[in-house]
């Protein structure tokens, strides 16, 4: 298998084993659920400091599906249930806007979902290039997805004091 690598701060990125799928597969639709609220802020950190959840910090790419390029200014809608499995329907927490750089890297800071009502875990996202077609899926996380797509299972980074993981988005 040919291995690409991205250069970004002078930190390699393997393109082939890092994305949870090659860049010739785009991401996986997952469903809305009913909870999605339209204008939601832009806003990198969706942590509250009174949330009994531990701080989750997810990171990656989003890359192109025809040139697997790092693609910038694409803007990532996410959402998920508060630490008692709750969401939010009359404002805006843990409802947030995060949008691409210049080298396609996108950074949220939140607090773990928990899981809820017989689902695992998750995190919604919604996404769409300009004038591309719009994404929505899901987030699960290793050996919470029961059945759910396993490319969109996120990696986990290293023991810490806060939980971190990376996706990349192929659209």
């Amino acid at each position: 298998m040919h291995r690409r690598a991205l250069i970004l701060a002078g930190l390699a990125y393997p393109l082939v084993g890092r994305a949870q799928q090659s860049c010739g597969l785009p991401t996986p639709e997952d469903i809305e659920g009913p909870f999605y609220k339209p204008g939601a802020p832009l806003k990198a950190s969706l942590v509250e400091a009174n949330s009994t959840a531990e701080k989750l910090i997810v990171t990656g790419l989003v890359l192109s599906m025809s040139a697997c390029r790092p693609l910038a200014g694409v803007k990532l809608d996410f959402w998920h249930a508060n630490d008692k499995g709750e969401y939010d329907a009359l404002g805006f927490r843990y409802r947030g806007i995060v949008e691409t750089d210049a080298q396609g890297r996108y950074r949220l800071e939140t607090n773990l979902p928990p899981p809820y009502m017989g689902r695992p875990r998750h995190i919604h996202v919604k996404t769409q290039t300009r004038g591309g077609p719009l994404l929505t899926t899901q987030l699960y996380f290793p050996g919470e997805a029961r059945g759910a797509d396993r490319s969109l299972i996120v990696k986990p980074g290293p023991a810490g004091p806060v939980r971190t993981v990376t996706y990349d988005f192929v659209l």
